[in-house]
């Protein structure tokens, strides 16, 4: 089984989200369970709502899940595994105080050595446990340090239960990995240090399937440095505002860091049939708005015409092709909205070219209805006199409301039936 396992604590990251996709797209290449599992054991740093913001997320890219849980749920099974652990001599009480362990750190940067618990606890017997419980003094519970190094890690007596008896979040993933069975963790590369330490709680804890793992490298921002929630683009919810579609920024995000996929433009069931985890690049790969705006532009075109034309209040496939017409200079919904907008807009007669704008758009009130834009443009010089720059100009801010874009022979078809309104 896969996992994607995020924390209720802000607003969905691109990096979490390709690690969604990622794990969904490799269980249904292994005909395997999909699960999600919201980590919400540090309470204190969870948002109300944002598991439902999650969901609705993972939704909209269609990454449909075979279970949901909430960590929070398997508080008592937590409790009972680090108790167990405490019990076999595996853990130990630490009464040690945050003082303490400060002045740890800092003689650590003092000496320009890294940090490691100094062990001072961990010959309390099982005894001090109870009598630290019923004393109501604080205390954790750690785990022994692995007598070996752990895929290049050094492991020293980390936390699996805080003070207040809830798991830390190493603890709990493994726990929950662990009773799940996830044998495939997919996974940033900024949790590569955690990995160790799970490996070493599910191995104390006598876990013995093998478990496969891939870290994908981090995503830079456009000036090089890892992306963060202070840049805008990193946010999934900020993409969607501006007006960039699921589909396309799930494309780009399959597409980040792999050179060897075989098209450029795909669906998620196309990604299924040919996506391969191995060909990830190992190295940082950087976020270019350029080739995500590239990518949305060319799934609008993708999209049916009348769905199309439902994002901008129509349902009519004429305006979904009119959309599409002004797809050669916009990329975004945000940016079509735009364009469609001024087009349907009351226009401004008081302008530059107003006055022709007005004899025209008497014309047209007037005029029986024309298949053809040439067909338009000569009734208009024959009842008005108006010909080149006179005609052309007035009518492109009559029609579209812009003073530049498409031909206005492009754009005529698709606005003929709603003529009276736009030419208003």
């Amino acid at each position: 089984m896969l996992r994607f396992a995020p924390s209720p604590t802000g607003d969905m990251h691109i990096g979490n989200l390709r690690v969604a996709i990622l794990n969904y797209i490799v269980a249904q290449q292994r005909n395997d369970r999909f699960q999600i599992r919201m980590n919400d054991t540090d309470s204190q740093r969870n948002i109300e709502g944002k598991d439902t913001e999650i969901m609705m997320v993972l939704e909209k890219f269609a990454l449909k899940h075979d279970s949901v849980f909430h960590q929070s749920e398997h508080l008592n099974i937590h409790q009972t595994l680090a108790i167990r652990l405490l019990d076999e001599d595996k853990a130990f009480v630490c009464s040690c105080s945050d003082a303490q362990l400060e002045a740890d750190r800092d003689s650590a940067k003092a000496n320009d050595v890294a940090y490691r618990y100094a062990e001072r606890c961990q010959e309390l017997s099982k005894e001090a446990y109870t009598e630290l419980k019923e004393s109501g003094r604080p205390f954790v519970i750690r785990i022994k340090k692995p007598d070996e190094v752990i895929i290049g890690h050094d492991i020293d007596s980390f936390v699996i239960l805080r003070s207040d008896s809830t798991p830390t979040h190493n603890f709990a993933a493994a726990c929950d990995d662990m009773l799940s069975d996830i044998d495939y963790i997919i996974c940033g590369e900024d949790h590569i240090s955690d990995t160790p330490k799970q490996i070493h709680i599910k191995n104390l804890l006598g876990y013995e399937n093998d478990t496969q793992y891939a870290h994908l490298p981090v995503i830079l921002n456009e000036e090089g440095k890892k992306m963060s929630k202070e840049d805008e683009a990193s946010s999934v919810k900020w993409l969607f505002e501006q007006g960039f579609v699921p589909d396309a920024i799930l494309n780009y995000l399959v597409l980040l860091g792999n050179s060897k996929a075989p098209k450029e433009i795909f669906t998620l069931p196309e990604a299924i049939e040919w996506f391969d985890i191995t060909h990830i690049s190992k190295s940082a790969t950087k976020f270019d708005m350029r080739k995500l705006r590239f990518i949305n532009r060319e799934h609008l075109k993708l999209m049916d015409d009348k769905q199309l034309s439902t994002l901008f209040g129509f349902a009519d496939t004429d305006i979904g092709k009119l959309a599409k017409v002004y797809l050669e200079e916009c990329s975004t919904i945000n940016e079509l909205k735009e364009k469609i907008g001024s087009i349907f807009t009351p226009k401004d007669f008081t302008g530059e070219w107003g006055e022709q704008m007005s004899i025209m758009a008497k014309i047209i009130f007037n005029a029986p209805a024309f298949e053809t834009f040439d067909a338009l443009t000569k009734h208009i010089t024959d009842e008005s006199g108006l010909k080149g720059e006179n005609l052309f100009k007035p009518l492109r801010y009559l029609l579209t409301g812009a003073g530049n874009g498409p031909e206005l022979s492009e754009v005529y078809p698709y606005i003929k039936s709603y003529i009276l309104e736009v030419a208003s």
